[in-house]
């Protein structure tokens, strides 16, 4: 299977919005209740069109397959080589190493991006998600207790991080 990443265009929005709505249900992957929509999504969007923040949409064979973005950790100044990583993998293309090819490419394109940490924000009890960060080199940089609460019950946050040469 050819994984390839470009970066996403405006046409590629309702794609990126349904592949994220899969994971709203499941209570694993996101802190959203409700699925969102294109409109709601779209500063998020436009917010990732500079240079130095992209959203790429993956492709394997040719079809859309997932998408990775990297965003501002905090607004300020100091952290502007620090970057939040988000994946999130059609589920139809799940299982297939995707993940692990996206955070390879990552940590190809972070240097060209100014980017020397990369972190990631995972529920502890998402423990696919953790190992596939792991394997790629990830370690736990903090862990924030019982923050999300989902159908009411309460969820930790794990702080990932990799520094990136």
């Amino acid at each position: 299977m050819q994984i390839e990443f470009q970066r996403a265009q405006r046409n590629d929005l309702p794609f990126i919005v349904q592949v994220y709505n899969q994971t709203v249900a499941s209570r694993m992957v996101t802190a959203d209740l409700e699925p969102v929509t294109v409109e709601q999504r779209e500063p998020w969007f436009k917010a990732h069109q500079q240079r130095r923040r992209p959203l790429w949409l993956i492709t394997a064979d040719g079809q859309p397959a997932g998408w990775l973005s990297l965003s501002d950790y905090y607004g300020r100044a100091a952290y502007h080589a620090t970057v939040e990583v988000s994946l999130y993998i059609d589920e139809q293309f799940r299982g297939q190493h995707i993940g692990q090819q996206s955070l390879e490419f990552v940590a190809q394109q972070a240097p060209a991006l100014g980017i020397t940490t990369v972190l990631s924000f995972i529920f502890g009890h998402n423990q696919p998600s953790l190992q596939l960060f792991a394997k790629q080199g990830y370690s736990e940089w903090g862990r924030l207790p019982q923050v999300a609460e989902l159908d009411g019950e309460l969820r930790d946050l794990v702080i990932l991080g990799k520094k990136i040469d």
